[in-house]
């Protein structure tokens, strides 16, 4: 006979399906969904995943960390998100003010430059995707030539392409 999944009484079924209702992102109204499920009707892990849209080891950890810890251990922030981050968004931003300043004026900043800047700032090696998502963040793209003139006159070079001699 498998085990009873079981939520502790830190919150009362109201308070639960409160937060349920009102957690700002579907990872914590999902976990708040599952507490609730085992609050109201405790029974195997396996039937409140199947009931819930959820793996039962998915349904375990969240009963687990929420029996442990109580309600504050599923107010966490969701999957993704800037975790490990070398530098602050304001920081990036004063890190980039002279080549953006240098490209305003005409200047070229490559990669190459931005990354030893980078890691002189940092005192160790980076590789050269943090560099293009760091620019990437900040709006910086690269600016390719137009592909016409824009004087260019399409009657004009139509009849060039009639009347030139064929090229063999």
């Amino acid at each position: 006979m498998a085990r009873v999944t079981q939520a502790a009484p830190h919150l009362s079924a109201d308070a639960v399906k409160h937060k349920m209702d009102t957690a700002p992102n579907i990872t914590q109204r999902s976990r708040w969904r599952i507490v609730y499920n085992a609050l109201v009707e405790p029974r195997v892990a396996k039937s409140i995943a199947l009931h819930t849209g959820v793996s039962v080891p998915t349904v375990r950890a969240v009963i687990s960390r929420y029996n442990r810890f109580g309600p504050a251990a599923l107010d966490t922030p969701g999957k993704g998100g800037r975790r490990n981050q070398h530098l602050s968004l304001a920081d990036e931003a004063s890190f980039l003010a002279p080549f953006f300043e240098r490209a305003a004026k005409g200047q070229v900043a490559t990669r190459h430059e931005i990354q030893a800047a980078l890691e002189a700032r940092l005192g160790h090696p980076v590789h050269h995707s943090v560099v293009y998502r760091l620019l990437h963040r900040h709006g910086w793209r690269k600016l390719a030539p137009r592909s016409r003139h824009p004087k260019a006159d399409t009657a004009q070079q139509e009849v060039f392409k009639k009347t030139s001699p064929a090229m063999s």
